[in-house]
């Protein structure tokens, strides 16, 4: 089907002047001038068609390493039938909140899955992942209670951490011997909360998960972990990464998205059912906000079916993943310690990363720049994200273009 928008037919991302604003917005000229100048303004690209392997933006084909749909179910044709059968099923909209009439047989359905999935006893919706941890943050802890964060957890939990008006000590990455000390320095804290991403979507790295089960019980905190970019990729079941270290009773609330591996939209947190019970008096925005449509929560359903039916893209995708660092390895590029299929290779400035990315695109790669707020000042990077669809000559093809850039 042909693109109905062509890249030219969008406006172009102009600097406004403060003469083209009011009075009271003149300040944005001069802000959207700094990032400018800073390297950190970003254009939106027009995709035309599918997600897939290879990808149509602004009108130019590039092999596709910059998008989280990990097995390719964004673009399957399975999801789209499910969420049209949905609609027809149920309508499109929800049409009220969970609590009001919103929460159909749809919803429903999708929590079952989930629960099953994870092998927890209950599930809770959300409309995004970011929703997700925004909500069950600021619902578990208050004023009165500590939240001990990596400090590169996603900003979803950064802001649920904010919202939660907690104590928030923030621990480097991975260091468990900060996190402890963060934990005894607030010792009459009302209630102790440990937060991290399990893999880590800027870094590709995984959190030690039996080591924060364990500090978790010693401490008596509560132990929230975010999935988003585990699901569908790690365990056995596919269910992630608690799954995959055999983590799950030390784990008591596991969030998670259906946006990436499994191709759909929305959240979802999982785990006892008081806790979910809970939830659903406590989180704001679950309570306060439209369900989401009833024909997305369909193609969520299919995509757990699919998921436990073909194991096999899940296999193909670690191998990718695999062999896709081990190159880089072989060729002397580092991406930082990289575990996973995010795969990072740092820049420095926000203008190097960009040089580089508009590097790769002439070679015929779309590697996306990844700059502040995303990552901190001085460790942009360009994220490679490897799928169960590459093939072995579209790894080397990019090893070889990283080792000569």
């Amino acid at each position: 089907m042909p693109c109905r928008i062509a890249a030219s037919d969008v406006p172009s991302q102009r600097l406004p002047t403060a003469k083209s604003l009011p009075e009271c917005l003149a300040w944005i000229a001069a802000d959207m001038q700094s990032l400018r100048a800073a390297g950190l303004q970003r254009p939106v690209r027009l995709r035309c068609g599918r997600q897939g392997r290879a990808v149509d933006l602004n009108g130019r084909t590039l092999l596709n390493f910059g998008a989280n749909d990990y097995l390719g179910y964004a673009g399957d044709v399975r999801l789209s039938k499910a969420a049209s059968r949905g609609a027809c099923a149920e309508g499109f909209g929800a049409g009220a909140s969970p609590l009001v009439s919103g929460h159909s047989q749809a919803h429903e359905a999708l929590e079952m899955a989930v629960a099953e999935l994870l092998g927890v006893e209950a599930a809770l919706l959300f409309t995004s992942g970011f929703a997700a941890n925004t909500a069950t943050i600021a619902a578990l802890v208050g004023p009165d209670d500590l939240i001990a964060s990596d400090a590169r957890n996603h900003a979803s939990i950064i802001d649920g951490c904010r919202l939660s008006q907690a104590t928030v000590g923030i621990y480097p990455h991975r260091d468990l011997a900060a996190l402890i000390a963060v934990l005894k320095a607030q010792p009459n804290a009302r209630r102790k909360l440990i937060v991290t991403d399990t893999l880590f979507s800027m870094d590709g790295t995984i959190a030690p998960l039996a080591a924060l089960c364990e500090i978790a019980e010693a401490h008596g905190a509560m132990l929230l972990v975010d999935e988003a970019h585990a699901t569908g990729v790690f365990g056995k079941r596919g269910s992630g990464l608690v799954e995959a270290t055999g983590c799950a009773d030390g784990v008591h609330l596991r969030l998670g998205t259906f946006s990436k591996a499994l191709g759909a939209a929305g959240g979802f947190v999982a785990g006892r059912q008081a806790l979910i019970d809970w939830l659903r008096h406590k989180a704001r925005p679950w309570i306060f906000s439209t369900a989401q449509p009833p024909a997305i929560a369909a193609a969520a359903t299919e995509a757990i079916g699919l998921l436990t039916q073909e194991p096999e893209r899940r296999r193909l995708l670690q191998s990718n993943a695999a062999e896709f660092r081990d190159r880089l390895a072989q060729l002397g590029v580092d991406c930082g310690g990289a575990e996973a299929q995010i795969v990072p290779i740092v820049a420095g400035s926000a203008a190097a990363a960009v040089t580089l990315a508009e590097r790769l695109a002439c070679e015929g790669f779309f590697v996306p720049a990844i700059r502040p707020p995303s990552v901190p000042q001085g460790r942009s990077l360009v994220r490679a994200s490897v799928s169960w669809h590459h093939t072995a000559s579209d790894l080397e093809q990019l090893a070889q273009a990283l080792g000569r850039a």
